[in-house]
């Protein structure tokens, strides 16, 4: 991400968390911190290469962290850093823009 020079800061935040599942993955960590297998049942559509992908580039990118406890089986937990906690205010608006907007893209999709 340092090395990539971009033309607006809409195109650097996109970069960062356009991922398919990053936006909603950030959103839930948001309330609580999750195992692996609790965002999988949030988001079941996702397959578990692809989720654990989304997770990676995340932690990689420093909004959240992955806590591996010395426990048989192992237990790992994911939670958002402080760093990920300045996205709150954007989530928040997506939130809201989902929430005013969404009954209006459900509708004219089940007119076509």
């Amino acid at each position: 991400m340092k090395d990539r020079l971009f033309n607006c800061p809409v195109e650097a935040i996109i970069s960062l968390i356009g991922g398919k599942y990053k936006p909603i993955i950030l959103w839930y960590l948001l309330d609580d911190t999750l195992r692996f297998n609790e965002l999988q049942k949030r988001l079941p559509q996702a397959t578990p290469k692809m989720l654990s992908q989304q997770l990676k580039e995340l932690q990689q990118e420093g909004f959240i962290e992955k806590v591996i406890y010395p426990e048989v089986p192992p237990k790992t937990e994911y939670y958002i850093t402080e760093y990920g906690k300045t996205l709150e205010t954007i989530l928040n608006e997506m939130c809201n823009w989902g929430e005013t907007y969404m009954g209006d893209y459900i509708v004219k999709n089940e007119d076509q």
